[in-house]
Order: C-alpha cells, then sequence, then structure tokens
C-alpha cells in the first residue's frame, strides 16, 4: 500500500472538467463528472499519465455528458496516437461530432459510428502530410438516455465492461497477428523481428489505425463495434490505452476499479498500478460507473 501511495502522489494529477482540459497538454491530467438526467447518477473520472518515451504526451481522452434536446448522451474515448499528437488531437475535435451529424443516429447508431469513423479517416488523410503522416487508435463510447451502450474501437486500446460480476471486453485488439491476412491481402507485410512485436511492414504495431498514410494502402480504418443494454447488474465501464492493458488483464483492472467509488480515484489507481507494473508507454483510462 505505501508503494501504491507513492505512485499516486507522483502521478500530480490536478482536479478539473473536461472543458479546462481542451487543448492542454501535460505530462498527467485527470477529472471526473456526472450525468443530469436518467433513472440512475451515472459519474465518470480520467487519468492520463505520459509514458517513459522521449516524446510528447500522444494520448487524448473525451469524457462528458452532451445534452440533445430532450435527450443525454455521454462521449467516452481515448485516442492513442504515434508519430505525434496531431492525429488523435483531430479525433478529439472531430470524432464525436461527426458521429451525431450522421442522419441515421438516432435510429441507427452503428451505421452512423461506422460512416463517420470511415469519413473522419478521409478526412485525415486530405489534410496536409504532416496531419497524415502519423497515426491513431481509437476506442469510443456512446451511452444514450443512461440505458444503450454503443462501443468502437479501432487498434488496440480496448474497453471492458463490469457486468454480472465479470469483466466483458467490448473491443477487439486489431494486432498485424491477427489480422495477416487482411494486411497481406493488401499488398503488405508482417514482420516479427526477434524480441520485438509483429509490426506492418516492420513499422506499425496495431492493424487499423487513423491516418498513417504511407501505410494506408495496407491498413483498415473501419471499427468494430459492440452493442450493451445497461442494466441493474452493469456497474462499471473502463475505457484504457495499451500502456494499461499491455501490464494488466481485464478481471485486474475491473476488480481493482470495483474497489472504489470514485471513479477519478479508480482511474488514478488503475494508472498507477500500470506504472508500478513498469509499463513504459503512455497510460490513459476512463471509469464510468453506472452504480455504486
Amino acid at each position: 500500500m505505501e508503494v501504491m501511495q507513492m505512485c499516486m502522489d507522483k502521478l500530480c494529477c490536478f482536479n478539473g472538467s473536461y472543458s479546462q482540459l481542451v487543448g492542454v497538454r501535460s505530462s498527467c491530467s485527470s477529472g471526473k463528472g456526472r450525468s443530469h438526467q436518467g433513472p440512475i447518477k451515472i459519474t465518470y473520472g480520467f487519468c492520463l499519465v505520459k509514458g517513459k518515451a522521449n516524446h510528447p504526451m500522444e494520448d487524448y481522452h473525451v469524457a462528458k455528458f452532451h445534452q440533445i434536446k430532450d435527450q443525454e448522451v455521454g462521449l467516452f474515448a481515448i485516442y492513442d496516437g504515434h508519430l505525434g499528437d496531431s492525429v488523435p488531437a483531430y479525433l478529439q475535435k472531430h470524432l464525436f461530432s461527426n458521429i451525431l451529424k450522421e442522419d441515421e443516429f438516432w435510429t441507427h447508431p452503428d451505421r452512423s459510428i461506422s460512416k463517420a469513423y470511415e469519413r473522419t479517416d478521409r478526412a485525415i488523410l486530405s489534410h496536409s502530410p504532416d496531419l497524415g503522416r502519423g497515426g491513431s487508435t481509437a476506442v469510443t463510447a456512446i451511452l444514450i438516455n443512461g440505458q444503450k451502450l454503443w462501443i468502437a474501437n479501432v487498434g488496440d486500446s480496448r474497453a471492458v465492461l463490469g457486468k454480472g460480476g465479470e469483466a466483458i471486453q467490448m473491443t477487439t485488439d486489431h494486432e498485424p497477428s491477427t489480422e495477416r491476412g487482411s494486411i497481406e491481402n493488401r499488398g503488405g507485410f508482417v514482420s516479427n523481428m526477434p524480441g520485438d512485436v509483429p509490426r506492418v511492414n516492420g513499422q506499425l504495431a496495431v492493424s487499423r489505425a487513423f491516418g498513417d498514410k504511407s501505410l494506408k494502402s495496407h491498413l483498415r480504418s473501419d471499427p468494430d463495434i459492440q452493442h450493451a443494454d445497461i442494466d441493474r447488474n452493469t456497474d462499471l465501464l473502463i475505457l484504457a490505452s495499451d500502456g494499461l492493458w499491455k501490464v494488466m488483464t481485464n478481471e485486474e483492472a475491473v476488480n481493482l476499479a470495483r474497489k472504489i467509488k470514485d471513479p477519478q480515484a479508480a482511474a488514478k489507481q488503475l494508472t498507477a498500478e500500470a506504472l508500478q507494473r513498469d509499463s513504459k508507454d503512455d497510460i490513459s483510462c476512463v471509469v464510468v460507473r453506472f452504480r455504486v
């Protein structure tokens, strides 16, 4: 416990709202919020910590509730960038707005999510070469009126739902080793140097991503999409970058978060645990609590 507290103290996270964090890049940030309507109070917290790599923080997040007429929509995301932070910063600003603009959003959220993911990637690639040079994974969660949950992902950031005492992975890790056929059918190859992970064309450790203009012909950017109903057996949702999942199992993360009522404190504890386990990457997570 003393070691864990030391890690927590080193996180230097400040308390602030999502709106205060937009456009602010620091080595560590956290915050929390809550829903304002619906049968149950839903709370959320987040924490992002820069990894040990010698480059600026490349993880971005979204965590907020958005009112659309008489509907309340929870928007949560982790964007894990590579080769710079321009693509995750673009996703933070545009991806959810593109989803909500789709004509079919209220009737067919899954179609709207898929179309918006593809449209957003095309926009990134059509911008200046500097924007499309880098890339980003994405895991997004949309909660409609506290009852319907839609999860989508591209890459290896992950969403895990705590329900019925279990940890249910809601996303698929898009890795070159598991999508080798798709990569090779597109003219690419997967290499695995000794001591390293499999990479697309020897470069990228994920098989789907936004951006990455130089590799795009060999990559996919279409998301896997899952739906869940939020009921009395659903207690929490964790979204996190691979900086967490490289060192923690789904069950470990959910069990740890379940013990902490405050979701911001839970997000900080998860990040501290990943640090203690010597995760080298940027570590970012959002915790949503559906009941206490």
